[in-house]
């Protein structure tokens, strides 16, 4: 039996919901996120945006909305995963290139900071040696792969 491409669309939104609470339940675990783990949780509240309204209106211009908001966020959970292997340069306002010259004396004694400073280029949990920006990376390109096939079924009708 060949699912439907609005029950593509309902997992795809499910996979991103999914992941989003796992980021979720580690920041309430203790495992703080660091600028880019912010960035990877945006384009999944898109996704599952474009998945209500393609649920509602099914038109592929929503189908492909989702499918570039996974494709958004898995490409920068590899681009975090490179950063925290030092295969490239992350930002440099979160990795251990950040310039303490640009900041005033308020600034560097200020103590409205966090508890903890969470630097991108450090892995903070790993499974089976995948960092959580790779995980997010390899369940994201899946989602993508959902999302197109929700694309072919829409598209054959």
């Amino acid at each position: 039996m060949t699912a439907t491409s609005r029950q593509l669309v309902a997992l795809a939104a499910i996979g991103s919901g999914a992941l989003l609470v796992g980021a979720f339940i580690f920041q309430a675990l203790g495992y703080a996120p660091c600028q880019m783990c912010y960035w990877q949780r945006w384009p999944h509240g898109m996704a599952i945006a474009f998945a209500v309204v393609a649920l509602y209106d099914m038109g592929w211009v929503w189908i492909v909305g989702g499918a570039i908001s996974a494709a958004a966020t898995s490409g920068l959970g590899m681009f975090h995963v490179g950063v925290e292997n030092k295969w490239w340069d992350g930002p440099a306002s979160c990795t251990g290139g950040g310039n303490l010259g640009n900041m005033s004396g308020n600034d560097l004694l200020s103590v409205d900071v966090m508890d903890k400073l969470v630097m991108c280029d450090e892995v903070s949990w790993a499974l089976f040696g995948i960092s959580m920006p790779g995980w997010n990376f390899l369940f994201s390109a899946g989602l993508v792969v959902i999302w197109l096939l929700a694309l072919r079924q829409h598209l054959r009708g």
